[in-house]
C-alpha cells in the first residue's frame, strides 16, 4: 500500500486517519518535492512496486490519468473528472459542495473522526474552523484548547517549511505513535518553529498596499509563501495577498489568498486555469491558488492574475 499526501498538516493528518482507518502495518507514505505539485521520480517508481495507492489532498489530476494502477483519490480542491477508471475519485467538490479539508472528506468516507480531523481543518483554514461545530466537539473530546490546536498545526507544518521532505513523511508515523500532548513538546518541532517566526518577521516587514490587497515580495529558502498570506488575510485583514518568493531554491514562488468575503467576486478556479493554460504548475481552491515557476516568467504569471483582478 502505497500513500501519496501532500505535506501539510491536512495531508498528514489525513494519511494518518487512512492508516488507522484501514489499520494498515505494512504501507509506505511518500509526499511530493515540496511546494512543487507533481509525481517525482521517486514516488512513480514507488507507485510500480505498489498493489493499491492512495492519493490524498493533491490536486494532481492530470497526473493520474495514465497510471494503471488502483487509486482511491481523495481531495477537496477544485478540479475536473478523473477519466482513468482505474482511479476512485472522492471529492465533494465534484458535486458543488465543499469540504475544508481533505480530512473531513477522509473521516467521512471510512466514518473515522479524531482530532487528527479536526487539526487538518485548522492546517487549512486557520482560526475559522473553530467556527465549524464539529471542528470544536472533536477537540473538546480530546481535551484540546484552541490554542493547543493551533500551536499542533504550527508544529506539525514547520516540517515542509524548512524544507524537509523526509521529515514531512516520517511526521506522519509520530502523529501515529505519539499522543497530541507528547507533541506539543516534541523539540525538534519547536526548534523548526522558532526559525520560522524569524523568517517570516522578516519577510513581512516589505509589505506594499493596493486598493486593500498586500503585495509582498521576498526571497527564501524556506516555504513561507503560504504562511506569509495567511498572517497578511487572516490576521492583518487585508482583502486579499498576493506573496512572490523571487528564488526559492531557484525557483519562483506565487501564492495568492483572498479573504472569504471576496470568495464570490473572484474566480480562483478560472485564474487557476488561465495560468495551466499558459503551462504553469499551478492549483488551489476557491480561496487561494499556488504558483511554481521559473523565476523568469513570475512577472508573466503575476499578469494573468492581475488581469483578472482588474
Amino acid at each position: 500500500m502505497l500513500i501519496v499526501h501532500h505535506w501539510d498538516t491536512d495531508g498528514i493528518t489525513s494519511a494518518a486517519l487512512v492508516i488507522k482507518a484501514l489499520r494498515l502495518e505494512d504501507f509506505m507514505n511518500l509526499s511530493p518535492p515540496i511546494g512543487e505539485f507533481r509525481l517525482d521520480e521517486r514516488i512513480r517508481k514507488a507507485i510500480e512496486k505498489s498493489e493499491k495507492i492512495y492519493i490524498l489532498d493533491l490536486n494532481l489530476v492530470h497526473e493520474v490519468e495514465g497510471i494503471e494502477k488502483e487509486i482511491i483519490f481523495i481531495d477537496h480542491h477544485i478540479q475536473p473528472r478523473i477519466k482513468n477508471p482505474k482511479v476512485k475519485q472522492i471529492n465533494p467538490a465534484l458535486e458543488g459542495n465543499e469540504a475544508p479539508s481533505a480530512s473531513f472528506v477522509v473521516s467521512s468516507y471510512f466514518s473515522l473522526w479524531n482530532a487528527w480531523s479536526a487539526l487538518g481543518v485548522i492546517g487549512d483554514i486557520g482560526s475559522k474552523a473553530f467556527e465549524i461545530p464539529k471542528v470544536g466537539e472533536l477537540l473538546e473530546k480530546e481535551g484540546l484548547t484552541k490554542e493547543e490546536a493551533l500551536r499542533l498545526v504550527q508544529l506539525i507544518d514547520s516540517n515542509y517549511i524548512v524544507m524537509e521532505r523526509e521529515s514531512v513523511e516520517k511526521a506522519v508515523g509520530i502523529l501515529l505513535s505519539s499522543t497530541l500532548r507528547e507533541l506539543l513538546e516534541y523539540e525538534p518541532w519547536i526548534k523548526n518553529v522558532e526559525a520560522i517566526e524569524k523568517a517570516i518577521q522578516d519577510a513581512f516587514s516589505s509589505v506594499e498596499l493596493k486598493e486593500g490587497f498586500a503585495f509582498i515580495e521576498f526571497t527564501s529558502s524556506f516555504n513561507i509563501i503560504s504562511k506569509i498570506a495567511r498572517k497578511a488575510v487572516w490576521e492583518v485583514g487585508y482583502k486579499g495577498a498576493i506573496v512572490v518568493n523571487r528564488d526559492f531554491h531557484g525557483k519562483g514562488q506565487i501564492y495568492f489568498r483572498i479573504s472569504h468575503e471576496l470568495k464570490e467576486r473572484i474566480n480562483m478556479g478560472k485564474i487557476i486555469g488561465a495560468l495551466k493554460e499558459k503551462g504553469f504548475n499551478a492549483g488551489g481552491k476557491s480561496e487561494v491558488l499556488g504558483c511554481v515557476c521559473e523565476r523568469d516568467r513570475i512577472s508573466e504569471a503575476l499578469e494573468i492574475i492581475n488581469a483578472h483582478l482588474r
